[in-house]
């Protein structure tokens, strides 16, 4: 039996495995369909403390791995079906039918962007013109024209940090109003470097010669207008899907899907020796520095909760 095993292998789930590695609990993570997580994406990561010139979001992330195998974490390439608990032992089911026991459990198995599913996003996400992050990826826009796409609020926000850089910035959103709080709302439809484009959705990224974005098709919904968008960079803001359908039958999740922590570490679960970090329960941040510091913290409650657990230990 595992003292700890870690779901997922992104900032999270490596650095509560470098802090569990180092304790001696030999931590093992199990992989799934996108090793290294979102960041692998990511050509270029700037806003991560100690890399002054930035550093490839690869490249941090096999870093990451590096150091946390250096301390004695090891690695299987599973899927997770789902979570039970035996007499305080979590019996995890993978999808390939294997079975695996720990005494404690780290779920950061991350959540992925919402997207359009058009023509071209695929093709030029990570560092062609599609990101989904403008915290990450607002500053490579400076004095250019983008897209933000989505009407809530964090649309809204995503489209105000963008007028710090951008020249202008396309708003897109398919109703004719916004549904961010009405605070949000006004703050952005006032702002005089973002243009609302009512009723109008995303068909199509154009991309130009060299596979860079030049701009977005669009649709007006009620005429049935087909227009283009001149823009280097689109947004999308429509919403995160976390990665937690396995623990549904066991942890309490929010309306959205999120794993819910109502303890003051924001890491503890309702299950004792059950832990998450990172953007499976974090929709409100979403950053690589973030969820390194859920894992941290993650590590080191599982850590002091397994020494108080002198029978579970001798399990």
């Amino acid at each position: 039996m595992e003292n700890v095993i870690i779901l997922g292998t992104g900032c999270a789930g490596l650095t509560s495995a470098i802090y569990s590695a180092r304790a001696n609990l030999e931590p093992l993570l199990l992989e799934g369909t996108q090793p290294g997580g979102q960041l692998t994406t990511t050509s270029e990561v700037e806003n991560f403390p100690g890399f002054p010139e930035g550093i490839d979001g690869f490249m941090l992330m096999d870093n990451m791995r590096k150091q946390a195998t250096r301390f004695g974490a090891r690695f299987e390439q599973d899927l997770i079906a789902k979570i039970e608990v035996e007499d305080g032992v979590k019996v995890l089911t993978a999808e390939s039918g294997k079975v695996y026991k720990a005494r404690t459990v780290i779920i950061a198995t991350g959540a992925g962007p919402r997207l359009l599913g058009i023509p071209g996003e695929k093709e030029m996400w990570g560092g062609k013109g599609v990101t989904t992050c403008a915290t990450c990826d607002g500053a490579f826009y400076r004095n250019m024209d983008v897209v933000v796409v989505g009407g809530g609020d964090t649309a809204c926000e995503e489209a105000l940090f963008l007028t710090r850089f951008a020249s202008k910035v396309y708003l897109l959103h398919r109703r004719d109003e916004l549904r961010a709080s009405k605070v949000m709302a006004d703050r952005t439809i006032a702002h005089e470097k973002i243009e609302c484009v009512w009723d109008t959705v995303a068909e199509e990224v154009l991309a130009d010669d060299d596979g860079m974005m030049k701009g977005v098709r669009v649709k007006n919904v009620k005429s049935g207008e087909v227009s283009e968008i001149d823009a280097k960079g689109i947004f999308i803001a429509i919403g995160h899907i976390p990665n937690t359908k396995f623990a549904a039958d066991i942890l309490k999740l929010d309306d959205e899907g999120y794993i819910v922590s109502d303890h003051e570490s924001g890491v503890h679960t309702e299950v004792p020796g059950l832990y998450v970090a990172g953007d499976c329960s974090d929709h409100v941040y979403r950053q690589a520095i973030t969820a390194a510091g859920m894992g941290c913290r993650a590590a080191i409650e599982a850590e002091r909760w397994l020494a108080e657990q002198p029978a579970l230990a001798e399990a």
